[in-house]
């Protein structure tokens, strides 16, 4: 009976672990692979937590001799319940079991497999029980050693999939590459753009947020045909370089970059690394190309660029080459006049908000420089529907409308959203939030002046979980908040359930940024 007992013992222990390896992956992957970053994640993760704490104690169990019998079943009995949890544990950004991350698996459980059998081989089967629970317990410096190990066999492979996707762009000189990085809206600047270029050109662009060298690399290798005119290559950056390793791949002939904000301040530290980094795509521009770069932001107004021509836009008529006028907010669209270049080209479009017209704008500069037709940008932009997640606005079959902001919250970002939410005058102003993230040491300060700027233009505030909660909440209680349209909620799944009781027909409601899985 003991030994039977020991055996699933061991198969329980084991199955919970693989779980475990395989959040851990999930971070690794959130965090590009960089041991650096995960490192990072790891400090900011208490390793005396609830789950934590009764791993230790079950390893306490089990190196003791005191009633093996009843210390198997109990372990049985939690390691099965804490493994269901984890099976039913729902995440904003699932794990992607890529090439990539199924080799680093492997590793990981190879290593867990090696370590274990040699314990149970060399002692005892209830001895591997203890050490496969030790190794659960330190599963993130597993992955880390499996990292590290599987890290020449990833760069052998990358360095053969970046020499595939450089031959393949070497074969189409006639393609135009247009970069767009930015601290934000880049990726809807790539959609507006790709829209409108449709109308004139066969384009490619990098999809979703592949916005990394493997990225830009899969996209090439498995979407480019030698047919494409364009291709429209998004590029992000969390430190200084990786925008000049893309450059470096695709070399483009446009560059855009959108805005230089304080975002990712904890792998840039300072603004002035942010405005280095993402300007890397201006320097990385032919003479005879084009830079289109949003004077709107101090850090993109103040950078000269000699070695390109350049077109500066912004929203107010400020003596930029392009601004925006006549911007009027209807029912049924936005309508907005781009003037730049000795023109003035009235458009009309679903999207809200000052920043989408922004985005919108950089597109058009460069579809007339690619010399795509009036008519037909006029066309492109009615029809160019809302980026998900992204400022977006829709109306619920109860008549309650939905803005849409869930994706990435940076300071700016919030406070055009809470712009447009502040211009809705029909019912309550309803935002929840779980505040900005990866601001650095400005963290604090930031979600303070949004808990202000929220009641300026609220009606009702329900501040989501404990990261950003008490700087929020500080900033709320500056601004005489009402305490009675203040909810404090731990989860969304909380937050939503007390909208349902508060919100009517003809409220309108903002979602404010959804923290990824690494901050929850």
């Amino acid at each position: 009976m003991n030994e039977i007992l020991t055996i699933i013992t061991f198969l329980a222990l084991l199955f919970y672990t693989g779980l475990e390896l395989k959040f851990q992956l999930q971070m690794m992957q959130q965090n590009s692979y960089r041991n650096d970053r995960y490192n990072r994640w790891l400090k900011g993760e208490s390793f005396a937590s609830v789950s934590r704490l009764i791993d230790l104690f079950l390893l306490l169990l089990l190196s003791t001799n005191f009633l093996p019998v009843f210390i198997q079943i109990v372990t049985i009995t939690v390691v099965m319940a804490k493994s269901v949890r984890l099976l039913k544990a729902k995440y904003k950004k699932p794990l992607v079991f890529t090439r990539r991350a199924t080799r680093l698996y492997l590793a990981a459980a190879l290593l867990t497999l090696l370590i274990t059998g040699f314990a149970a081989c060399t002692t005892s089967l209830a001895n591997g029980c203890r050490t496969l629970l030790a190794i659960e317990i330190l599963a993130p410096y597993l992955m880390i050693a499996a990292n590290w190990l599987m890290r020449p066999v990833e760069n052998r492979i990358n360095k053969k999939y970046y020499n595939e996707a450089k031959q393949i762009l070497a074969q189409m000189p006639g393609l135009t590459i247009i970069g767009i990085t930015g601290s934000y809206g880049k990726t809807s600047t790539k959609h507006y753009l790709y829209r409108i270029l449709c109308e004139k050109y066969n384009v490619l662009m990098t999809p979703g947020s592949f916005n990394t060298p493997m990225g830009v690399i899969r996209t090439i290798r498995e979407q480019m045909k030698p047919y494409h005119n364009i291709f429209i290559c998004e590029m992000g950056a969390k430190q200084i370089g990786d925008i000049k390793e893309i450059c470096d791949l695709v070399a483009p002939q446009i560059g855009i970059i959108t805005a230089v904000g304080e975002q990712h301040l904890e792998s840039f530290k300072s603004i002035e690394n942010v405005q280095r980094t993402k300007f890397e795509l201006a320097d990385a521009l032919p003479a005879d190309g084009l830079a289109v770069v949003n004077n709107d932001f101090p850090f993109i107004a103040n950078r000269p660029v000699s070695n390109v021509p350049v077109k500066r836009y912004t929203i107010a008529d400020t003596g930029a080459d392009y601004h925006i006028e006549d911007i009027r907010y209807d029912t049924d669209a936005t309508r907005f006049t781009v003037v730049g270049n000795g023109e003035r080209i009235e458009l009309s479009t679903k999207l809200i908000g000052e920043c989408n017209l922004s985005n919108l704008m950089a597109a058009v500069i460069v579809a007339r420089h690619l010399q795509v037709p009036v008519a037909s940008i006029q066309y492109g932009v009615s029809r160019i529907e809302q980026v998900e997640h992204r400022l977006n606005m829709k109306r619920t079959p109860g008549g309650i409308s939905i803005i849409d902001d869930a994706f990435n919250s940076n300071p700016d970002g919030a406070r055009m959203a809470l712009d447009v939410l502040s211009r809705m005058t029909q019912g309550k102003r309803i935002a929840i939030t779980p505040g900005m993230i990866e601001l650095g040491e400005k963290q604090v300060e930031y979600n303070r002046t949004l808990g202000k700027q929220l009641a300026e233009a609220c009606d009702y505030v329900m501040v989501v979980g404990h990261y950003n909660r008490e700087a929020i909440l500080g900033g709320l209680q500056e601004k005489n908040f009402p305490e009675e349209k203040l909810f404090v909620a731990d989860t969304f799944a909380q937050a939503q359930a007390r909208l349902t009781q508060i919100a009517r027909p003809g409220d309108t409601v903002l979602y404010e940024n959804d923290l990824p899985d690494t901050f929850k």
